[in-house]
């Protein structure tokens, strides 16, 4: 029998994972700021989960649409398990597996992001997303417990929670999506702006501009016709 109580136990399990989790904070800095320039530029965030991290995706998306703190204009985040009618049809026609990867070979960009969570880091269909994701060019990121795991292995990055504890990975879980929000929000009005005079912007860093190369033919009539180099 444990000596503790349950929320002494919980509360040192949670400390435990706490100390290495702070050294997560600059790859939670450059995920929120190269989100914010994806979803400016007319990108999507697409995230999936199962059971209680599917709940965690749904919150993440809800933040985005909605606001974390001052009011934005709506990014463009959407929680595959909440298209219940299509989850449904595509485990009943294609089997479970691939209830996530249907939908990611239907709605994915190149451009946009895949975030996957799980705890354990083994759920085939978050693999198997994973896989379609790379597929059609959509970027992918994991949220799972302690590494190496499958799904970690199937994404081109991942924050793993160094803690066997499930309820531990779940919660710092959220604070990860809390902490996404963030530092996508503070970085927001520059990507905004990126977006908007992109050559302002580029002067005002020191880095030219990108420029458009071609030759002017000139038509019957005068008019000119830019054709690409």
């Amino acid at each position: 029998m444990p000596t503790g109580s349950l929320l002494d136990t919980h509360l040192t399990n949670l400390a435990a994972a706490l100390v290495p989790y702070r050294r997560c904070e600059r790859q939670l800095a450059r995920w929120g700021a190269d989100l914010a320039h994806r979803l400016a530029a007319g990108g999507r965030l697409l995230v999936a989960g199962n059971g209680g991290s599917a709940a965690e995706a749904q919150h993440l998306t809800a933040e985005l649409v909605g606001k974390l703190h001052d009011d934005r204009q709506p990014l463009s985040a959407i929680a595959l398990h909440a298209e219940t009618s299509a989850l449904t049809a595509i485990a009943n026609d294609y089997g479970y597996a691939d209830v996530y990867a249907r939908q990611v070979r239907a709605h994915g960009r190149p451009g946009d992001v895949l975030l996957l969570l799980s705890t354990s880091g083994t759920s085939q269909n978050l693999v198997t997303a994973a896989q379609a994701a790379r597929d059609v060019g959509v970027t992918t990121w994991a949220l799972t417990g302690a590494a190496p795991n499958p799904l970690a292995d199937a994404c081109d990055e991942v924050l793993a929670v160094a803690s066997p504890d499930t309820q531990v990975v779940q919660e710092l879980h959220l604070v990860t999506s809390h902490l996404l929000c963030e530092y996508l929000e503070q970085e927001l009005p520059a990507a905004l702006a990126a977006v908007a005079d992109p050559v302002a912007v580029h002067a005002a860093s020191g880095t030219p501009a990108p420029v458009r190369t071609g030759v002017e033919v000139v038509l019957d009539g005068g008019a000119g016709q830019q054709v690409d180099a």
